[in-house]
């Protein structure tokens, strides 16, 4: 939001500094995000002064210049050559002296130098209104009447000031603040002054020549609604005044009516709209809701199909405005308007925000509608709008105000303590400072004892509704450094629930970063296409978009998604994780739980120039997999084959007959979903489980033996049924005290092999820690181990 430090001043009388006032609107929670001086014209006329032409001759060597001798005030006369038509000798003109840069209109800043045109010096130049930035026209030189001084600065003779630009960051509580008589309230109640309000007590009603009924059939969405007529006025450019004015604060002038409307949005924070009162047919103003699907041309030429929900502002036959939002084309001023019908409301904060997000359409109106204007100012706006157009454009008021409020908007009572004031301030400040502040901020006290207060806030407040909200207001007015830092803290220890989910988390990341992986972050919201039962699926009742229509039930769809994208762009060696919450419908409740995703596609690693690359297989997720499980000490868990739809193969870990992790690769039509055409690895932990599994883990010591590992290898025929899991545990119940790892390397099905079977390679470490083994030893545990697999699992020890 931008606001001017000239016209701040017009509400307030101070000799505050630019930089100072920058201090109070930050510490009264305006943050102040820049301070710059601007001028109204481009350059400020820097280097004009106003000269009188004593003598203008036909140029020698020319058939349109002119030579001229002009006065500005040095004692000696510039010959100046000019190309102007209407330039003659007797004229008080604007001079742009040698060294003076201009700003045009249009085009870039030049530089006056002395030059010689066609043989004749010129020490200058004449200025049109267009060359000097003071308007548009380039019919000739700028005359100035007789009156004016010669050798003045033009920016004195046209009474240039510099000014302050302050951008503010508003925030969102904060539509009060969203003008310059919002912004000077902060400051008057900073300061303990005054603030001076426009004066509209010249207002009055000429005729009623032109009464236009106003039938409010919606009061929800409009609780009020004024307007009135005025006749005869003349549409054309503004003064400058008020184009100086706009200006600063970054707002196109357009036309006098329309400007108006701006200067007065921008100065109380009531959004107002002019409609061309001859295109109002039926001498009728409408406000209510059209069917949905009607089509409405808006302002920029764009038809918009409107919805049942969006209030308009029509005319007897068909609509004119999107309430609070966005003009129509046809019922705007135009060059032609002669009469005009001027709209001031107040508008149901939640139907303009809403209406505004479905057509895409953010207007300074609409801003302010949004966060709650107020209902108490529609009037007065008016008065000061009409008279501002009177003064610019001419015309008569031609109606009475037309005011249709019939609930009028209550102020919020809030009861409060000064006991409650001191607690959440932290610091007693004194009742009488409490209560000047409350009275600066146009809250009134309508009742007060020896220890609290009954207080009355202004409709237009509509952030301070609660006893904490004006403890906020006391405080950022009396000022946040005003309050002391204490000399004791206070605390209390709150046990939470051990390991925290965010340390684990970051120490998960940290391992797989610094193995080359990268964390994805995907969002929650994807298409039902992914979802293997809709009916589990916890959809979205008012979807942006078909792709975005259901909660994800799984990370994978995410994580393929991230693949495709990359490998669409040449990037196919890709390691991807990411955590997140996957959500279902089950017996009418949402469930979500904390899932934590692996993926790994593409290469293992580069291809060098000593080496070929290798893809990734199976045992490379694998090995992830359990170097995580490692990490957490996670080791009590039994392996099964997984059954998982979207997995082609894979295994997955059991902890207390719970799915720990599943791993393995995915599935053809899962790829195909997410357009992805190469393999992928995937690896999906329960994290919940994960957490759950780790509270109940114990550290325990244990001395490393100085005795080393064995490690042998058995390759073996199994039925299909057969998991690996079983074999683990017949191996470890085989040889309890020296087995000490068992694991799987290898898994091969096929059609080489006998129907229903499958081929596992395992590897089995036996280690004493006490002594080194013998291979009469090992040779001993390898038998029963082999005896005890064919046994129990059928397995087929090959050779």
């Amino acid at each position: 939001m931008k606001i001017s430090y000239n016209w701040l001043k017009e509400f307030i009388d101070t000799d505050k500094t630019p930089q100072e006032i920058s201090i109070i609107l930050t510490g009264t929670g305006l943050e102040v995000e820049s301070l710059e001086k601007v001028q109204a014209v481009p350059g400020g006329l820097e280097g004009l002064v106003i000269g009188y032409v004593n003598e203008c001759v036909d140029h020698a060597n020319s058939d349109h210049l002119h030579v001229t001798k002009v006065d500005v005030g040095t004692g000696e006369d510039l010959q100046i050559v000019c190309g102007a038509a209407n330039v003659a000798a007797g004229q008080k003109v604007v001079v742009a002296v040698v060294g003076s840069t201009v700003y045009p209109t249009s085009g870039e800043p030049f530089a006056i130098k002395k030059s010689k045109i066609r043989g004749e010096e010129s020490h200058g130049m004449i200025c049109a209104e267009d060359e000097i930035g003071l308007g548009t026209s380039h019919a000739g030189i700028m005359v100035l009447p007789e009156d004016a001084p010669v050798g003045t600065p033009a920016k004195e003779y046209f009474k240039l000031n510099d000014d302050y630009m302050y951008e503010i960051g508003l925030t969102p509580n904060r539509a009060d603040a969203a003008s310059h008589l919002g912004t000077a309230r902060d400051i008057a109640a900073f300061l303990k002054i005054g603030i001076h309000k426009p004066d509209v007590s010249a207002f009055k009603v000429d005729n009623t020549s032109r009464t236009i009924e106003v039938i409010v059939e919606n009061e929800q969405a409009s609780p009020r609604y004024s307007g009135l007529t005025i006749s005869g006025v003349e549409v054309k450019e503004s003064p400058q005044w008020l184009k100086e004015r706009l200006a600063v604060i970054g707002i196109r002038a357009i036309n006098n009516i329309v400007d108006v409307t701006n200067y007065v949005l921008h100065e109380l924070g009531q959004p107002l709209h002019a409609f061309d009162a001859d295109e109002i047919t039926g001498g009728k103003v409408l406000v209510k809701n059209y069917a949905e699907g009607t089509v409405f041309k808006t302002l920029d030429e764009v038809d918009r199909k409107l919805s049942a929900d969006d209030l308009m502002i029509g005319n007897a036959e068909e609509a004119m405005c999107i309430a609070g939002v966005f003009g129509g084309a046809k019922s705007g001023v135009k060059e032609s308007t002669k009469n005009i019908f001027l709209e001031s409301a107040y508008f149901n904060p939640v139907s303009v925000r809403k209406t505004s997000k479905r057509h895409g359409l953010k207007t300074d109106a609409s801003f302010r509608f949004e966060r709650g204007t107020d209902p108490d100012m529609t009037v007065f706006a008016l008065k000061r709008a009409a008279l501002l157009i009177q003064q610019v454009a001419g015309g008569l008021v031609s109606s009475e105000i037309s005011d249709h409020y019939p609930a009028p908007v209550a102020p919020f009572a809030v009861e409060i303590t000064y006991n409650t004031i001191d607690k959440l301030i932290g610091k007693k400040i004194g009742n009488d400072e409490i209560k000047g502040i409350i009275t600066a901020l146009d809250i009134k006290i309508v009742n007060e004892t020896a220890d609290s207060l009954s207080l009355q806030v202004p409709p237009y407040r509509v952030d301070v509704t609660r006893d904490v909200d004006v403890v906020e207001e006391i405080l950022r007015i009396y000022g946040y450094n005003n309050i002391e830092i204490p000399t004791q803290i206070r605390a209390s220890l709150n046990n939470s629930t051990r390991p925290e989910k965010d340390t684990v988390q970051n120490q998960l990341s940290d391992l797989l970063s610094a193995n080359g992986f990268n964390e994805i972050l995907a969002n929650s919201l994807t298409k039902s296409a992914y979802s293997d039962n809709l009916d589990t699926a916890v959809k979205i009742l008012n979807p942006l978009s078909s792709d975005l229509d259901v909660m994800r039930q799984t990370l994978l769809y995410s994580g393929l998604e991230a693949i495709a994208y990359n490998q669409n762009r040449r990037s196919s060696d890709l390691k991807f994780y990411e955590f997140g919450k996957v959500y279902k419908l089950e017996n009418d409740k949402y469930i979500e739980t904390q899932r934590f995703s692996i993926f790994i596609t593409g290469a293992n690693a580069g291809e060098q120039w000593n080496q070929k690359s290798k893809p990734v297989s199976f045992y490379n997720i694998k090995a992830v997999v359990d170097g995580v499980l490692q990490r957490l000490n996670i080791s009590n868990f039994t392996v099964e084959d997984a059954t998982c739809k979207k997995m082609s193969f894979g295994i997955q870990y059991m902890l207390n007959g719970k799915q720990l992790v599943k791993f393995g690769s995915v599935a053809g039509t899962s790829l195909k979903k997410a357009d992805v055409d190469k393999e992928v690895f995937y690896a999906d932990f329960n994290f919940d489980l994960v957490l759950t599994a780790i509270r109940k883990n114990k550290i325990v010591f244990q001395e490393v033996s100085k005795f080393p590992a064995v490690r042998r290898d058995l390759s073996m025929l199994i039925d299909q049924s057969v998991s690996f899991g079983q074999l683990k545990q017949i191996a470890l119940r085989t040889e309890r005290k020296l087995l000490k790892e068992v694991d799987v390397f290898d898994v091969y099905q096929g059609d080489k092999l006998p129907a229903g079977k499958k081929s596992y390679a395992l590897s089995f470490i036996i280690q004493d820690i006490e002594k080194t083994l013998t291979d009469k030893a090992i040779d001993s545990i390898m038998q029963k181990l082999i005896y005890n697999l064919g046994k129990e699992a059928g397995a087929e020890i090959r050779k």
